[in-house]
């Protein structure tokens, strides 16, 4: 998020090339689609960043204390608490309109609280701008619109943007970008202009970009919006092993299935409340409870539920293998 007006004006599309959106500021727009949400600090194992978690630290990447914040009259978050830890990786649950969008923005220091703190590692965000947060490498964040975040003249050219603006030495950053474009399997469109890419692809090159600033602390708005289901295992994929370095990830999703593969924990909102915070599967397994958070039951848990598989896997691979043991006469652990 630094330099906000650094990042306007740049990226023109080469002779030939098409344009994307016009690139916006901070708050240009009011629904926080900056252009710049991505400078960031170090995965830990690839060379502590400034806001790597130290190994045995108790601090969380993320803590809501009695967070309240409201629109005029209307209240889009009242009496929030959670912390996440190092390393955690959660699903930010929820209908449209139960405050997901206003927590990504108070998280990422867009907005402040009308009420209670939001910390961000050992950060109070009411006392740093959301370009000093990203430098800090404490945060990194996708949004919902990740064509947003795109304006390279190529793919690696808009990777490799965050960590040459957060000061990162060179060879250090071409590491960076080259892990970030491994993770997601986007080597082999390294050179083509975002552009040229399908949307679905544009998507991973924005996830590609905040990966490689190496944040201590992943926010990812709708991950999966518009992939496929080969595309989003390789986000799964690429989401544990930034959790398995210590990184904490947060995912607001309306995507279950992805959701199941890939989190462990939900924090459920609805009108504005924490309804919800507890491991995901148990959630999958309450169908009543589901629906009364407005959310639908995914075909795999609606699947195991149906048949009565044991333990009521969540998970596809989990669901095949109790299927397959059924099927054989074997007892099911």
């Amino acid at each position: 998020m630094a330099g906000a007006g650094a990042r306007r004006g740049r990226g023109r599309a080469s002779p030939g090339r098409r344009r994307g959106p016009v690139r916006r500021g901070v708050g240009d727009d009011g629904r926080g689609h900056v252009a710049n949400g991505r400078v960031g600090g170090a995965v830990p194992g690839h060379g502590r960043g400034r806001g790597a978690p130290v190994a045995g630290s108790l601090t969380p990447a993320l803590r809501l204390e009695a967070v309240s914040f409201s629109y005029g009259v209307v209240r889009a978050l009242v009496d929030v608490s959670l912390a996440l830890a190092p390393g955690e990786r959660v699903a930010l649950l929820g209908r449209n309109g139960a405050g997901k969008s206003t927590l990504m923005k108070l998280i990422t220091g867009l907005i402040q609280p009308a009420a209670g703190t939001v910390w961000v590692g050992d950060w109070d965000t009411r006392h740093r701008t959301p370009e000093a947060l990203a430098r800090s490498g404490r945060v990194g964040c996708v949004f919902q619109h990740a064509e947003q975040q795109l304006f390279g003249r190529t793919v690696r050219d808009d990777v490799s943007f965050g960590p040459r603006v957060a000061g990162v030495p060179a060879p250090e950053a071409t590491r960076r970008v080259e892990r970030a474009l491994r993770a997601l399997e986007l080597e082999r469109h390294a050179e083509e202009h975002p552009y040229d890419l399908p949307p679905a692809f544009r998507k991973l090159a924005a996830l590609a970009g905040a990966f490689a600033l190496e944040p201590a602390l992943l926010v990812l708005d709708e991950p999966t919006s518009g992939l496929d289901r080969a595309l989003r295992m390789r986000v799964t994929r690429a989401l544990l092993e930034r959790s398995a370095a210590g990184v904490t990830v947060l995912v607001i999703t309306h995507d279950l299935t992805f959701a199941a593969e890939t989190v462990e924990r939900a924090l459920v909102l609805d009108s504005g409340r924490l309804m919800l915070d507890g491991p995901l599967p148990a959630l999958l397994g309450d169908a009543a409870r589901l629906e009364s958070l407005g959310l639908a039951l995914p075909p795999v848990a609606a699947l195991s539920a149906a048949l009565g598989l044991p333990g009521r896997p969540t998970r596809q691979v989990d669901a095949a293998r109790a299927l397959a043991r059924v099927a054989a006469g074997r007892p099911v652990p």
